[in-house]
């Protein structure tokens, strides 16, 4: 719990500063809790290794008992020069190689063959609102799920004979979110501030669509997963068939269905690693966040869509022996769902000879850079980039349908791929050293792998930015609320990424991301505010509206203002509302103007 000092202790109650803590306080906590750490700490060893030894050791095989190993599990995909079948194949005597002299052949470009036409997969006749678009994703289904599962939680570990549990109900849950998206766009240091008084803290949209105490209280009993599914899990640990995922499960697969069933990705697509920021023990060595949870992610190069994505939980159930970049990607690309014909673009983490081979069987083609250890890449030297080539050097070795560039920029960049030829007329511009000494602009050639490559990686840039932007994720120790925050993020970037689709197709000027989320917040709080329990009453146009003493002592018995928060020992008779009515915060008037009642 925060340490408050006595002025901020003057802004709260006891009640609210006691709601505080949503995570610790739980009285089951460090037991519900248990059932996660015992099952990570069987895997953090496993996750916790060199994401490059852990991706490229079952690719780099040295010994002669490794070598067999490979060649027997690949005997029956085809291995060897010349072979266009899935394997692993090495290098021959006269390997060596090329410049830009020497000509290369134009590969066969994939015929592109979706299952669906690509772009939004929705009615194109109808016109959704933001919260429509929103809804595609965490529907009234789903939100109704997490409210049985944390009105459950709350009644059983939230509920005394003086403070019962009040049951939530789906506007209180669309309140809720609302809060949650707005504070992701205002920031705070600490929560309690969106409900403090005084001239340095003054925010109304909270305080007016929920309380301090009611905020804390959903998110300390919210819950995704039901109580009995967790009690049974909790019977399965140091099993197999115990379930690291279980508290996210019911969230976590209605997202990942929402994603595929809203859009279509076009023919260019990436797949990269992210971290969902919470106090677990798995990270990416050489990222600059260690702490968290890895989730892969398929995007949509052309608009960042998120089109898959999945946790790892620290093993795939794969038995290809090539390695965590290998399974994640075979697990991501579904061609029944996708199609074929597809450019995939990757990192050097997920990069192999062996992957892009199966994935060209699977008509799926391939790109990335890769790192020179991978089985299977050249490994001699003759003609290669040395200490005299100059910037925009080009070296290239065709095997098949795999080609691998070698392009001397302010490092070496070395990639390998199955639809682009080794070099063109394309150029980048750099500034590089003339004779004079002197820094110039100079256009340097560079080769259509490389140019696409960092054209269509742009989609994933792009995702990273939008999920950044405004992101809703705190320190927390509870998992499984990080995974909520992390999931209303994606709902949130992809109807966001629905709605620039719609609006460019007709012609419109689509909202930046910030004014979607502000205007998600106002509809969330409206729906919240005027279908349910939270519902602010309206006076008869003929109520006439008096200022009251809430009672005979102007210190005791005082309320919360409804406009902003700080104490007040009046109210409007007719409103029953308690606001504030001093020469410096006429919340009385403020709180009737806003609402048209006079």
């Amino acid at each position: 719990m925060a340490k408050w000092t006595s002025k901020v202790e003057s802004d709260q109650s006891e009640d609210d500063v006691s709601e505080i803590n949503t995570d610790g306080s739980d009285p089951d906590y460090e037991a519900e809790e248990m059932s996660r750490n015992i099952a990570l700490d069987k895997l953090v060893e496993e996750s916790e290794i060199d994401w490059e030894q852990d991706c490229c050791a079952p690719l780099c095989k040295n010994s002669d008992e490794e070598e067999q190993q490979e060649q027997g599990s690949t005997s029956s995909r085809g291995r060897g020069r010349g072979s266009s079948k899935p394997g692993v194949f090495t290098s021959t005597p006269d390997e060596r190689w090329n410049d830009v002299d020497v000509p290369d052949i134009t590969p066969p470009q994939p015929t592109f063959a979706p299952t669906n036409p690509p772009g939004p997969q929705l009615d194109q006749t109808a016109t959704y609102t933001v919260l429509e678009l929103f809804q595609l994703f965490f529907t009234n289904s789903v939100l109704q799920t997490i409210i049985q599962n944390t009105n459950d939680f709350g009644s059983t570990h939230h509920s005394t004979p003086s403070k019962p549990w009040i049951d939530l109900t789906l506007q209180d849950m669309f309140s809720y979110l609302s809060v949650i998206i707005y504070m992701g766009l205002v920031k705070c240091s600490a929560l309690t501030d969106y409900w403090r008084g005084g001239k340095l803290y003054s925010f109304p949209f909270t305080k007016r669509f929920m309380t301090g105490k009611k905020f804390f209280s959903i998110s300390r009993a919210l819950r995704l997963s039901s109580m009995a599914d967790d009690e049974a899990n909790k019977q399965r640990i140091g099993t197999e068939a115990f379930d690291c995922l279980s508290k996210i499960k019911p969230l976590y697969h209605e997202i990942r269905e929402a994603c595929k069933r809203n859009y279509h990705p076009d023919q260019e697509i990436a797949i990269d690693a992210r971290t969902v920021h919470i106090g677990g023990k798995q990270y990416l060595k050489n990222e600059p966040v260690r702490g968290g949870y890895k989730v892969f992610v398929l995007v949509d190069s052309k608009s960042g869509y998120m089109w898959d994505f999945f946790v790892y939980e620290g093993k795939l159930q794969g038995s290809s022996g090539l390695g965590l970049g290998y399974e994640s990607v075979m697990k991501l690309v579904d061609t029944p769902l996708l199609g074929t014909g597809y450019k995939l673009f990757v990192d050097h983490l997920y990069s192999s000879p062996a992957l892009f081979l199966v994935l060209l069987h699977k008509k799926i083609w391939a790109c990335g850079p890769i790192l020179t250890k991978r089985s299977g890449c050249p490994k001699k030297k003759v003609n290669s980039l040395d200490s005299e080539c100059a910037s925009g050097s080009i070296r290239w070795i065709r095997n098949d349908s795999l080609l691998f560039v070698l392009w001397r920029d302010a490092r070496d960049v070395y990639l390998c791929s199955t639809f682009h030829t080794a070099h063109a007329q394309d150029t980048v511009q750099r500034r590089v050293k003339g004779a004079d000494q002197r820094w110039v602009l100079k256009d340097i050639p560079v080769p259509p792998a490389v140019k696409n490559y960092n054209q269509c990686m742009g989609g994933v840039a792009l995702s990273d930015t939008l999920m950044g932007n405004y992101n809703l994720n705190r320190k927390t120790q509870s998992w499984y609320k990080a995974f909520f925050h992390y999931f209303l993020d994606i709902a949130m970037v992809n109807a966001f990424l629905l709605h620039t689709d719609i609006a460019t197709g007709e012609g419109q000027v689509p909202l930046t991301q910030k004014a979607f989320r502000e205007t998600l917040a106002e509809e969330l709080a409206e729906v919240g505010c005027h279908t349910g329990r939270a519902k602010v009453p309206s006076a008869p146009p003929t109520a006439h509206h008096r200022l009251v003493h809430i009672s005979g002592d102007s210190t005791a018995g005082r309320l919360k203002c409804r406009n902003c928060g700080a104490k007040t020992p009046v109210k409007c008779s007719t409103c029953d509302m308690a606001l504030c009515f001093v020469p410096k915060r006429d919340c009385y008037n403020d709180w009737h103007a806003a609402r048209n009642i006079k």
